[in-house]
């Protein structure tokens, strides 16, 4: 009975023992954590309204997950290769879990969410609170004890979310670089495109829950279930919406930590693929024992700075590591704020955008991806056909990317803010703009936030400001009547929110989103062989130190600075900050679209537009290497690049273990 457990025990962990199905986990923690990544940046808005913090802060908590990726990347990656691998990953995610529970808890440790408004929720029928009196007083609610303003001026509930969002970046660490380092050990070269391109396949699934995730939570009052929501006199569309945020990062913690169970059972070394039938894997045993002897003959920290000195002598490697740095800083601002661009240039919901968002992009990226790998390995192209492809395929893609500058739409009419009381258009806000003839005599707050649209089809910053002088109903229900501001026929009425900025509008945003759908998919299309370039540049020992350290790069030179500084940028087109209880300045409103729009699309496309120089020299370097598979370079080589010492400038003492059979040192790729 004992014998027949062990062998049942021993035929599990055998089963385990296959690169495919480490491929499978794999694929499955790449979805997890793109899953919590994604769902993180669809919640920024919502994040930033919570909190009441501009938008550079968010950046900055955005960036929280890259300082603590940042904290690990290079250590893991070198020295991960000395450990056990799979159990490193295994404990990355279980991290990954710990942190998105961490940052769903200031939700469950501060109070309910508190919309600035001139509405009192238990008086809603008393228009003296907030419609236009003659010798009306300007305070709407009781003075704040100023002890408790103190209070909540100090109130940095904010950063439990950047703690968490670092624990999840550290945890993040290990999954990448380890574990495309060990499906490149034990996989077939022919193979390897395709494992890549199905991970990154999984990185656009998780997304694709992501965003209907977030979707779903946006759509879902902050404090559901402790509130009674038809007293609330806002809707998703409103600015001051907050959307259950919490909820998602609780889902997100409990697939991270399931996906942390099985590398936990994964051996530390697999059968060479295309080996497993030999026995027990003979050929891949004398492969550990000699890397053994060899590392007994120098020492961990000798290797270390050899690698990277090799890698800071690879022309090709040090130039890819600068066209990503400059790539990543134009795709993770655009990424990063593309909810709030939308929602502010089309007049949609969060919980709106990012369905269409999900719906829209993601999918051609996967599929693009999916492509990519299966074109690398059915025609077996080699690196220098596949750089040039990648090439090609992100110019075509830049090039396309300029039509979204003609699918746009103007500001909301609001009157003393984006036009006159008459509907004119004017391009600055002027603060005392806000109060007009029609208004003065109804002492009116000018610094609330409560907009209504009239009838007219121009919104106003807030009931009192729009001279009405009674209303009917409750809720968003709520219409207000006899408005002296708003010149029309009737009543002269308005209703709670924004106007809608009308179906021609919306068209727009449809012919963005189509643009936007032809763009992922051609872009996606370069992704592989693009990377494929970069791994192919580095000999095999260096391969796992080589990604670690070019994510590093990525980190500390896009990730983390990139949110911070665009954050920056998109608050200098603020038109009116919200206000907290206390007088501080919360989050931001309303913004000036058009001086938006020049930020949001023109800088990526600058920063994009000089990533090609180097590019264009990458190309050019190709043609003087000898990669795996170029017509020339010798079948006896190992399958490595060959660096000759006049073009690398450096001493390489290492020599790669000639490990391949000879089918697989002709194969390309």
């Amino acid at each position: 009975m004992g014998k027949s457990e062990k062998r049942a025990a021993t035929s599990g962990v055998q089963c385990l023992a296959k690169i495919k199905v480490f491929l499978l986990a794999l694929t499955c923690a790449y979805v997890s954590k793109s899953l919590s990544g994604t769902y993180m940046n669809s919640m920024l808005t919502q994040i930033e309204r919570q909190f009441g913090i501009p938008t550079s802060v968010v950046g900055l908590i955005n960036g929280g997950f890259e300082i603590g990726n940042l904290v690990l990347i290079i250590f893991v990656s070198y020295f991960g290769t000395k450990l056990h691998r799979p159990i490193m990953i295994g404990v990355g995610c279980a991290a990954m879990g710990l942190g998105c529970f961490f940052i769903s808890l200031p939700h469950f440790l501060m109070g309910r969410y508190e919309y600035e408004t001139t509405i009192l929720p238990t008086n809603n029928l008393s228009a003296s609170s907030f419609v236009c009196m003659e010798n009306g007083t300007q305070t709407l609610k009781p003075t704040q004890d100023p002890t408790e303003c103190v209070k909540e001026m100090k109130s940095l509930m904010w950063i439990y979310v950047l703690v968490g969002n670092i624990i999840r970046g550290m945890g993040e660490t290990p999954i990448m670089p380890l574990g495309i380092s060990y499906i490149e050990d034990f996989a077939k070269s022919e193979n390897s495109p395709l494992y890549i391109g199905i991970l990154e396949t999984g990185m656009t699934i998780g997304p694709l829950v992501g965003l209907l995730l977030g979707s779903s939570c946006a759509s879902i009052y902050v404090d559901t279930g402790s509130v009674n929501t038809d007293d609330l006199t806002i809707t998703p569309t409103d600015t001051r919406w907050v959307g259950a945020w919490w909820i998602g990062f609780l889902v997100c913690a409990g697939v991270n930590i399931l996906t942390s169970i099985p590398f936990f059972f994964f051996p530390k070394t697999l059968p060479k693929e295309g080996l497993q039938d030999n026995g027990d894997g003979t050929e891949n045993a004398k492969l550990e024992k000699c890397k053994e002897k060899t590392k007994e003959n120098r020492g961990i920290t000798k290797d270390f700075f050899l690698f990277m000195k090799s890698l800071s002598c690879n022309p090709i490697y040090m130039l890819f590591i600068l066209v990503s740095v400059i790539q990543v800083n134009a795709f993770i601002n655009s990424f990063t704020f593309m909810p709030k661009y939308l929602e502010q240039q089309y007049g949609k919901s969060t919980a709106e955008i990012v369905f269409l968002m999900g719906l829209y992009m993601l999918p051609p990226i996967c599929l693009g991806y999916l492509i990519g790998g299966l074109i690398m390995k059915k025609f077996k192209i080699t690196v220098k056909k596949a750089a040039y492809i990648a090439f090609c395929l992100c110019l075509f893609e830049y090039l396309l990317s300029f039509v979204s500058y003609m699918m746009t739409c103007d500001n909301f009419p609001v009157a003393g803010l984006t036009t006159s009381y008459e509907g004119i258009q004017h391009s600055l806000y002027v603060e005392n703009n806000v109060l007009a003839d029609c208004n003065k005599r109804c002492s009116c707050l000018t610094n609330t936030w409560d907009p209504v649209c009239g009838d007219n089809g121009l919104a106003y910053m807030s009931a009192c400001l729009a001279g009405c002088e009674n209303s009917v109903g409750t809720g968003t229900n709520m219409v207000f009547q006899n408005c002296s501001c708003i010149r029309s026929s009737g009543n002269s009425s308005a209703v709670l929110g924004l106007c809608n900025k009308g179906p021609e509008c919306a068209n727009k945003l449809q012919y963005f989103l189509i643009i936007s759908i032809i763009g992922c998919f051609i872009f996606s299309l370069g992704v592989i062989p693009g990377y494929m370039v970069l791994l192919r540049c580095m000999k095999s020992e260096e391969k796992s130190l080589g990604v670690g350290l070019h994510a590093f790069c990525m980190r500390i030179l896009a990730g983390i600075p990139a949110p911070i500084y665009f954050g920056a940028l998109i608050d200098r087109t603020c038109l009116h900050w919200g206000t907290l209880k206390c007088g501080e300045p919360g989050a931001c409103r309303m913004y000036d679209i058009n001086r938006f729009r020049r930020i949001y699309l023109g800088l990526p496309a600058a920063l994009r537009g000089s990533s090609f120089l180097p590019a264009v020299i990458i190309l050019i370097l190709t043609r003087k290497f000898q990669f795996p598979g170029d017509i020339g370079s010798s079948e006896t080589e190992p399958a490595e690049v060959k660096l000759t010492e006049k073009q690398s400038g450096c001493t390489d003492e290492h020599r790669s273990l000639k490990v391949e059979n000879d089918g697989e040192r002709k194969t390309k790729l």
